[in-house]
């Protein structure tokens, strides 16, 4: 079996998963997320623990088996404690500000950049220059920030752009006469 699959995973306080003919449902205090399970792979709900089998003579429901258990642990997660992403804005006059669902973002362009978040994303700004948002689903998370990050990605020569808080851009040299 998968070295990700032997392990259990843990079901905290307040978690309650449900296993149906087709897919998983955990509901927690942060909110529900559902998903489906491919049928070569079988989940099962113990006290206070979620297992994953697999099947180590078939290399398919190995894998399977491995990203199933991933996943099921993404949005245990994310229903007990949430997922957060941290964007900061670097360059002059770049300025976000969050007004309920919509993100308004001053990037250099010649008019503001309105962004409109998903059903389940928060997202606030605790300052002009930096950008938080939060939600449940790992995946959403992701992807809301990478939108969000594509309007200014940072450039290597003076940094300005839309960066991930703990990302690190390599600066290049300007060219010389």
């Amino acid at each position: 079996m998968s070295r990700v699959a032997k392990i259990p995973i843990a079901l905290p306080k307040g978690v309650d998963v449900t296993i149906g003919d087709k897919g998983i449902t955990v509901k927690g205090a942060k909110g529900t997320l559902s998903s489906d399970l491919h049928p070569l792979v079988e989940v099962a709900v113990e006290p206070g623990a979620v297992t994953v089998k697999g099947d180590r003579s078939d290399r398919q429901k190995n894998a399977l088996a491995g990203t199933t258990r991933a996943n099921i642990a993404n949005m245990i997660t994310g229903v007990s404690t949430g997922y957060e992403r941290k964007l900061t804005l670097v360059g002059v006059g770049y300025r976000a500000q969050a007004k309920g669902q919509v993100l308004s973002l001053s990037l250099g362009f010649s008019h503001p950049v309105d962004f409109s978040a998903p059903n389940g994303i928060t997202i606030e700004t605790p300052t002009q220059t930096e950008i938080v948002i939060k939600g449940c689903d790992k995946q959403q998370v992701g992807q809301v920030a990478a939108n969000i990050r594509a309007y200014r990605p940072p450039e290597p020569y003076k940094g300005k752009g839309v960066r991930y808080a703990d990302e690190v851009i390599v600066r290049k040299e300007a060219k010389k006469k």
